[in-house]
């Protein structure tokens, strides 16, 4: 087998969505589509994306999430572009509220300062420090920023950087700024390869702060965010999933009935991935009630990067055996999704980030309150 049908109309991930809300989607996945390996043109249709959909803990974060789910189940890097533009614009919008509940002054997210692509960048590395003073003149921000994705063709970043009292804090910066400079990424992934990811040079380029120190991480929607990137990855599983399905009838029209390995292979993706579905629905409801604005959110983030990136590997796992080397070697499509999944969800720190979830759950447990 050379090549996977295509479908030619892409269709939604549904998490718990009514159908004719999941049809308002299918416009902005046929751009996705009509977009893809197009970054300058992903990038436009993020930045419109992010305009009209909702923000997590806004009452629909469930559809939040299968926007996320469906472009990347049209593409990987597609859902890798959009994301981020996502992201940025929550943060925005919560560290306004943050502002206004605590009398500060923050800037207007919708002001013309504030419009363009965005990327968010946290990331840290060895060798590499970026950080954040305060002048006379407002705060500057000094030193170099990792795995800053796509920054030489962004507007503007949200980052984070080191405080001279200790701790970090966020803020907003306009890429485009003097002082700003892009280090030539070494990129040589065969995954997500149209986003490459490099070092970006601050010299004294000014800042608007967002939050104080440790408002990025503490906030609940930095939990939010980081499912999010869940239902990206989600996304890339189920797209991994309908090739499997589309190519078992493929190969059954031309009279090659699926075995019972691939069958069952076929069924435990199926009920993995109904029942990741299932707890992202009910995740995102009680992002919705309320329920997890406290720091229990990133302990329940933890459970559901995990899960999912777990699942992820697995549905992987199991449509590479089955289909065997042919679509690899052959399929561009296939191929390509299989690469960007596997480079993205190294997002999840995998034992590390169990190891963080179950110091939490022990932590817990000391007080008599362990849920399993």
């Amino acid at each position: 087998m050379n090549g996977i049908p295509i479908s030619h109309h892409p269709l939604p991930v549904r998490i718990s969505s009514a159908t004719a809300d999941l049809e308002t989607i299918s416009p902005l996945l046929s751009e996705a589509q009509a977009a893809v390996g197009d970054v300058p043109a992903l990038l436009e249709l993020a930045k419109s994306a992010a305009a009209a959909a909702p923000k997590p803990g806004d009452g629909r974060t469930a559809f939040l999430w299968e926007i996320l789910a469906s472009v990347t189940a049209v593409d990987v890097a597609a859902g890798r572009v959009l994301e981020p533009q996502l992201d940025a614009v929550a943060i925005l919008a919560q560290a306004g509220d943050d502002a206004a509940q605590h009398g500060r002054d923050c800037p207007d997210p919708d002001d013309a300062d504030f419009e363009g692509t965005w990327g968010v960048f946290a990331a840290e590395a060895p060798g590499l420090r970026l950080e954040a003073k305060e002048s006379s003149d407002g705060w500057i921000l000094q030193g170099s920023k990792p795995w800053c994705s796509l920054a030489a063709q962004l507007d503007h970043a949200v980052l984070t950087a080191h405080l001279e009292a200790g701790g970090r804090a966020a803020f907003a910066v306009d890429l485009h700024a003097d002082g700003v400079g892009f280090a030539n990424p070494e990129w040589t992934s065969r995954g997500l390869r149209e986003i490459p990811s490099g070092t970006v040079h601050f010299e004294a380029v000014p800042a608007v702060p967002l939050g104080g120190a440790g408002w990025y991480y503490q906030r609940p929607g930095f939990a939010w965010g980081g499912m999010g990137v869940a239902a990206c990855w989600l996304g890339g599983a189920v797209a991994v999933a309908r090739s499997f399905a589309d190519s078992l009838r493929h190969a059954a029209d031309g009279g090659r009935e699926p075995d019972q390995i691939a069958l069952a292979h076929l069924g435990e993706i199926d009920r993995t991935l109904a029942a990741l579905t299932a707890y992202l629905a009910g995740t995102a409801a009680r992002i919705d009630a309320g329920e997890l604005s406290d720091r229990g959110a990133w302990k329940e983030a933890l459970r559901v990067r995990g899960s999912v990136a777990t699942a992820v590997e697995r549905v992987q796992t199991l449509v590479s055996q089955n289909l065997g080397p042919a679509p690899l070697a052959f399929d561009e499509r296939y191929g390509k999704r299989m690469a960007d999944l596997a480079l993205y969800i190294r997002q999840h720190h995998a034992m590390r980030d169990d190891a963080q979830l179950g110091a939490l759950a022990l932590a817990e447990s000391t007080h008599g309150d362990f849920h399993p």
